[in-house]
């Protein structure tokens, strides 16, 4: 493999191995790229302090590939057999003082791949509350630089709410701001009474059109609304006006009977001869 190549191997059975990082095109010392054994002595031993000796080097697997980090470094990649570790691979990082000088190993770790399974995303706690986590009793406190919400006596970009303020004295404390009203917006366009939903896609038409939508009020007055059909599965909720159901208010009673009836047949006058037995 030449100087800051990097490759993916496959195996036996054909599966291919963890992607190794994209390769930098600094030029690195030929015998830091040649250091494979160096690497895998370094990661078995890595392993062996988990696994023990003996399953230390079943572990390491093949060498998948090469980063060249620096002018001064190098990444050795090896695949990882370990339970549970599907799609990780062992990434040692070795590098030298000078350019022709003693190899040393800076890092051995393990490290996830394309496929590998990993943990989601870390969530800080005061943002885990999810809708319908609140319970009867429970308080939700905002905090006091949210930016979903600005004073009451500032504009919030949109007239009605600011037409309102100023009638009744500033009437609430905050209200909500251009990025709050945003949020809300994108969060119900994308949501399960937003036009993607399965239930719109198969309706007759679309809320923007029912005579049961209670439009809201403000700058989202032409985009969202409140369903006021008590049949509908959206009943008392915020829909898009491109959402839509079965009970939309142009639906017809179907004319006639909805079950087929075959014509009339009259057998007045027809000679019917017996069948002998």
């Amino acid at each position: 493999m030449s100087t800051g190549e990097v490759g993916v191997e496959v195996g036996d059975s054909g599966d291919e191995r963890a992607e190794t990082p994209q390769p930098r095109v600094t030029p690195a010392p030929s015998h830091l790229v040649d250091a494979v054994d160096d690497a895998r002595a370094a990661a078995v031993e890595e392993a062996a302090d988990e696994l023990g000796d003996d399953a230390a080097v079943a572990a390491v697997g093949a060498h998948l590939g090469t980063t060249v980090e620096d002018d001064g470094s190098v990444t050795h990649s090896f695949a990882a057999h370990l339970p549970g570790y599907r799609g990780w691979r062992w990434a040692v990082t070795v590098a030298a003082a000078a350019g022709d000088g003693p190899v040393t190993v800076s890092e051995s770790v393990l490290l996830p791949g394309s496929t590998a399974l990993v943990a989601p995303d870390w969530v800080p706690w005061d943002q885990r509350v999810r809708p319908g986590d609140l319970k009867p009793g429970d308080l939700l406190p905002t905090p006091a630089d949210d930016p979903r919400l600005v004073p009451g006596y500032v504009d919030s970009g949109d007239p009605a709410v600011d037409a309102l303020a100023r009638e009744v004295g500033l009437g609430r404390e905050r209200v909500l701001s251009f990025e709050g009203r945003a949020a809300a917006a994108e969060r119900w366009q994308d949501g399960e009474r937003g036009p993607a939903a399965d239930l719109a896609r198969s309706a007759p038409a679309s809320c923007g059109t029912c005579g049961f939508l209670v439009p809201l009020a403000g700058s989202l007055q032409g985009v969202f609304g409140v369903c006021a059909n008590g049949s509908s599965p959206a009943d008392a909720q915020v829909v898009a006006v491109g959402f839509g159901c079965g009970a939309h208010s142009s639906v017809a009673e179907p004319s006639g009977s909805p079950v087929h009836v075959s014509a009339l047949v009259y057998d007045d006058g027809v000679d019917l001869e017996p069948v002998g037995s």
